[in-house]
């Protein structure tokens, strides 16, 4: 019954409830406007068909595209107000000033250096125009003089970022999605109320919405309280608004300019396999040191300013500021973001170039796989060239239907030649691609309609880093531990999974 009373009590209850309450008055409306005069009713299908028109002249996705033009045919009035809610990826108008302020800011003090480009073209042209195509449409410079450590797992991530965290003498920046009291956070928030106590900087930004079960409402002024400056992204209000689709999905961290964490692991006790949801949590991380670690840092205060406003003088908190002996290098390594405001989908592209540029083999770990056109053709056609596509989803999902969904794109994949993997010991929830022993991509980019068109996201470009031999390593040692899916599976499912699936693939845009 306490269980009850609290869920009943609780703000995503609230939300959810509210929200609810204001789509089943839109279907009332459409319903009501469906009966009324033969005027109206024209009225309706002629505006919506106007505006299925719009939709198929933008330079969208086109399954996108599709799933809107069903929606608003088979339901007018319903489909036109929810496509005019959440239809688009626009973000609020005052954010997306200040980003472009902030942009132009730093434009003169945030630029690659040439003799890095000259370096990385001289090695292969080829892989340097995939990290030209970061640089100039992502706005993320390339970088040398920065080591690599990747993380096959978050419990071992963790326990790096708790002495990192301790090491800490100028400013600790971090960006999180969800943040769930428990073990993990518990440990870093007290190394953060140390760390302010000694002078140090700590700003703290977590998503509203993905925080809304997991943390008390306003929680932000509880940790202002103790001396951390901190921001809620985009705080949850309910009520129907297309800013509801925008979330801050990155995860970053970074600690005095040079040292920087990013990848899909969250501050909550599942991405350490301390508390057990759905069997054992496979997660992935990168730990950079050095150079690169300077476009996260951007990241960070470009976000900083966007939520809060204020602006920050970006130079002072530059790597060398700190640290004035020359970094390492490992390689080449490019930190970049994603943003519904940028009008391009970078995430995507940045697959789409590694995928597309390979010679012999992609390995993939992705917790969802709800692919477009695009994709598909990609993963299919370079199968069909002879690389090996390897692509390892989770045994246990983290939801059901998203998970048939997921298991949905498997034929058409193993057919081309494909081969799937299903992480049996329990959940997958890395975001990690690796390519001909020379380039990788680890980051918080799924392999979904969200990820790729909707959220702010980040990831790390690498080539020719340690990073990218040990995420070789992981996948090699990860796959003994999956099932191979074959293509008897996927055609012994019944004809109702079929049926969902179907209806699923159809609506897979507007989830």
């Amino acid at each position: 019954m306490k269980k009850l009373i609290d869920l009943i009590s609780s703000r995503f209850f609230v939300f959810v409830f509210a929200v609810l309450l204001q789509v089943i008055w839109l279907l009332l409306i459409s319903w009501g406007m469906s009966s009324l005069s033969a005027p109206v009713t024209m009225t309706a299908d002629i505006l919506s068909i106007l505006l299925v028109l719009w939709i198929v002249n933008k330079e969208i996705n086109p399954s996108y595209k599709l799933a809107w033009t069903i929606l608003i045919l088979v339901l007018p009035v319903f489909g036109m107000v929810v496509y005019l809610l959440f239809g688009e990826s626009r973000v609020a108008k005052k954010m997306t000033e200040e980003s472009d302020a902030v942009v132009q800011e730093i434009e003169n003090y945030f630029r690659e250096n040439d003799k890095v480009r000259e370096k990385i073209e001289a090695l292969d042209e080829g892989i340097s125009n995939q990290s030209a195509y970061i640089r100039d449409y992502a706005k993320f410079p390339l970088h040398s003089h920065t080591s690599t450590r990747y993380y096959p797992l978050g419990e071992a991530m963790f326990l790096d970022m708790l002495e990192d965290l301790k090491r800490a003498k100028h400013f600790i920046f971090l960006e999180y999605f969800i943040i769930h009291e428990g073990k993990m956070w518990n440990s870093i928030l007290e190394i953060l109320e140390q760390k302010v106590k000694e002078g140090v900087d700590v700003r703290l930004i977590y998503d509203d919405m993905g925080c809304v079960t997991t943390l008390p409402h306003r929680y932000y002024k509880k940790l202002q309280a103790k001396g951390i400056k901190c921001a809620a992204f985009n705080p949850v209000r309910p009520i129907l608004n297309i800013v509801l689709n925008n979330r801050d999905h990155r995860k970053i961290l970074v600690i005095d300019g040079h040292t920087g964490y990013t990848g899909g692991i969250n501050l909550a006790d599942e991405y350490i396999n301390e508390e057990i949801r759905f069997g054992h949590w496979k997660d992935t991380g990168i730990r950079l040191y050095g150079e690169g670690v300077w476009n996260l840092t951007v990241m960070f205060l470009q976000m900083w300013s966007i939520i809060t406003g204020v602006r920050t003088h970006i130079p002072a908190y530059s790597p060398y500021v700190f640290h004035t002996e020359e970094f390492e290098s490992d390689g080449f390594v490019q930190p970049y973001g994603d943003s519904p405001m940028d009008n391009e989908t970078v995430g995507e592209n940045v697959y789409l170039n590694i995928i597309s540029q390979a010679k012999k083999y992609v390995f993939i770990c992705t917790p969802y796989l709800i692919i477009d056109n695009e994709m598909m053709m990609a993963l299919c056609l370079a199968a069909k060239k002879g690389v090996d596509v390897r692509i390892i989803t989770p045994g246990i999902p983290d939801k059901k239907m998203v998970f048939l969904l997921t298991q949905s794109y498997y034929k058409q994949l193993i057919e081309a030649g494909v081969r799937v993997y299903e992480y049996t010991p329990g959940f997958v929830h890395s975001k990690t691609f690796v390519c001909d022993d020379e380039i990788a991509t680890v980051g918080t980019i799924n392999l979904d309609y969200r990820s790729l068109y909707l959220h702010f996201e980040c990831g790390v470009w690498m080539y020719q880093s340690q990073a990218v031999r040990e995420a070789k390593e992981d996948m090699e040692a990860t796959l003994p531990k999956c099932k191979e899916v074959s293509l008897d599976f996927c055609n012994k499912r019944n004809i109702f999974v079929r049926g969902i699936q179907s209806i699923m693939r159809l609506i897979a845009p507007l989830l």
